[in-house]
């Protein structure tokens, strides 16, 4: 729901976040211990993971590579935001995608670096919104793509 969200307002051309839905969003995570929080940066590599899989399926069909397409891309985005994303966790966010679009999990991966410290919160959040972007845009489908992508692959987990 904030991946959504947060593409919605860049899609809707709002600079910033709406202070009431970020104040929810806070209240929301301030009351999280540490398993639901843990859930939550999992969650966010499993998008990450989701959306690259699609992709590396898309390029795929093209024969392409989508390290080689994709990741110079997001990682160009990253570096044209310096307050969201410090220049010293863009090499963490690249591996996390290079980690996904080879078919690695991120949250194995990351887990041999240690734990995600809180300077990567934002940066993670960003990455999957940047990423879910992306796809919306290579998709051709419309700029809710991405997020009907998530919602096939719960209903199909639901039916399971």
């Amino acid at each position: 729901m904030v991946i959504d969200s947060r593409l919605k307002a860049v899609y809707d051309g709002k600079s910033g976040t709406d202070p009431e839905h970020q104040r929810m969003v806070d209240q929301l995570t301030a009351s999280f211990g540490p398993e639901e929080a843990e859930a939550l940066v999992e969650g966010a590599c499993t998008l990450v993971y989701l959306y690259m899989n699609w992709l590396r399926s898309a390029f795929e069909q093209h024969e392409e590579d989508v390290i080689e397409h994709a990741i110079p891309s997001l990682v160009a985005t990253m570096r044209m935001m310096p307050r969201t994303f410090r220049p010293e966790v863009i090499p963490t966010m690249a591996g996390l995608l290079i980690a996904a679009g080879t078919g690695l999990s991120p949250n194995l991966w990351r887990a041999q670096y240690g734990p995600w410290t809180k300077e990567e919160m934002n940066p993670l959040e960003a990455t999957a919104v940047l990423l879910a972007e992306y796809v919306n845009r290579i998709s051709g489908n419309g700029k809710d793509f991405a997020t009907k992508l998530v919602t096939d692959v719960l209903s199909e987990a639901d039916r399971d």
